[in-house]
């Protein structure tokens, strides 16, 4: 079998370690990784199809709602999407170590573009029915579960060791910028076009990643020999290491948690955004992009952290935040009240996510990052599909406010669980 590129991704940061500066400029800390070109080509590309991808999730949710009326498609849809880490992203960081991490993110992006093309064709047709939306969610999944540990572990070979905590959090904040862009877009959209027009216009942002990718300059790849494994030895590997590593077993637990508990608010929004707060596809964009704001602001803070130290108490401050906004937005009847909340469940679900993604590939060896990352993703993306279906059970029981109240008040009590446990992360820093 192929192996993975290792010895580049030393030599390729060589290239550029000494560009510390854009344009002439000294880099602070938070914005170090831009002084690779590498990472420039990626962080612009990332931009423009991340705001895709946020439009045509927020015009898929709308859909399913416009098409069956039903939390429970909401949730099962949603459940379609993430469903596929959970099955296929212990095979995925395999394939994100042995293989090529290049060449793999080039394939994934080229099929998601197809899929894209595919729903917003059968969209403005008038054929769409939910079961192909159910299915398209499926295969988005599928694709989405091969690229993300082949692309999180990408980062590493493009900026190094030194820049890797500024290029994670920059990540972080591109994505969740595209998160206020993407669905405030979609909300115009929808509402002058209908969803295929957000489908489409996704489908042509992922010639940008793809252009970036196309443009980078990376050394010639070399081919190492591996010992040989089977697959399966490949894939113990990787979970053993991360069962008998306290740090490792803590942090994957946590982006579960965290995970799992902000899956009801983003699943049951347009039922918030139509039913409570009145206000449509263009007030559900809105909030959305609420909610991106927040994000951002928790990643810029984020990059301005230059080590790891203090990583463990930011992530339980943040499941306060989360916890409250949760509690705050479940009781608020208001639109703009709302508006005003949702940034603290933004930032309450960013700052943990880029925390654990920065320890996590701090604390790993290089030659199990990559499977690693697939734990990580299977923890992040795993854990909806529960939430998703217990948010389309419980909502029409219980109520869409008292179930994305009851998350908020579970946050609190994981945010108490971390306080307890930061022994263990300063351990692991210090060993």
């Amino acid at each position: 079998m192929n192996s993975q590129q290792s010895p580049p991704t030393a030599s390729a940061v060589e290239i550029e370690k000494t560009e510390k500066t854009l344009f002439g400029y000294s880099l602070p800390y938070a914005f170090r990784a831009l002084g690779h070109r590498n990472f420039r080509l990626f962080f612009v590309g990332q931009f423009v199809s991340r705001t895709g991808f946020w439009m045509q999730n927020m015009a898929q949710a709308w859909l399913i709602y416009r098409l069956t009326e039903s939390s429970l498609m909401l949730g099962l849809v949603a459940f379609a999407g993430q469903v596929p880490t959970l099955l296929f992203g212990l095979l995925a960081g395999v394939v994100a170590d042995r293989f090529n991490r290049y060449r793999v993110i080039l394939v994934a992006l080229w099929l998601a573009m197809l899929q894209a093309f595919v729903l917003g064709i059968l969209t403005m047709s008038d054929l769409i029915t939910a079961w192909q939306v159910f299915v398209l969610a499926l295969v988005a999944g599928t694709i989405q579960a091969f690229e993300m540990p082949a692309r999180q572990s990408f980062l590493m070979e493009i900026v190094g060791k030194d820049d890797l905590a500024s290029a994670i959090a920059l990540n972080s904040t591109l994505v969740n910028g595209a998160r206020i862009l993407g669905p405030a877009l979609a909300g115009l959209l929808v509402a002058q076009f209908g969803e295929g027009v957000c489908f489409t216009v996704n489908g042509c942002t992922f010639l940008a990643i793809i252009g970036g990718f196309l443009a980078m300059r990376l050394p010639p790849r070399i081919i190492e020999p591996h010992p040989v494994k089977s697959t399966t030895s490949f894939i113990g590997e990787g979970i053993r290491y991360a069962l008998h590593t306290p740090a490792i077993r803590l942090l994957l637990i946590l982006i579960s948690l965290l995970s799992l508990l902000s899956t009801p608010y983003t699943v049951l929004m347009p039922i918030f955004a139509d039913d409570i707060l009145h206000s449509g596809p263009n007030g559900m964009g809105m909030l959305m992009g609420a909610a991106g704001a927040g994000a951002v602001v928790g990643a810029l803070l984020m990059a301005r952290h230059q080590g790891t130290e203090r990583l463990g108490r930011v992530t339980a401050f943040a499941f306060t935040r989360f916890g409250i906004g949760l509690i705050l937005f479940s009781l608020s009847h208001n639109f703009w009240l709302s508006m005003l909340v949702l940034p603290l469940i933004g930032s309450g679900i960013m700052v943990p996510m880029a925390a654990t993604n920065t320890l996590l590939q701090t604390l790993s060896p290089d030659h199990l990052r990559g499977r690693i990352m697939s734990l990580f993703f299977i923890m992040f993306m795993g854990a909806p599909p529960i939430g998703s279906l217990l948010a389309g059970l419980l909502a029409p029981l219980i109520g869409a406010p008292l179930t994305v109240g009851g998350a908020g008040v579970l946050c609190l009590l994981v945010s108490a669980y971390v306080f307890l446990k930061l022994h263990v992360l300063r351990a692991a820093q210090h060993s």
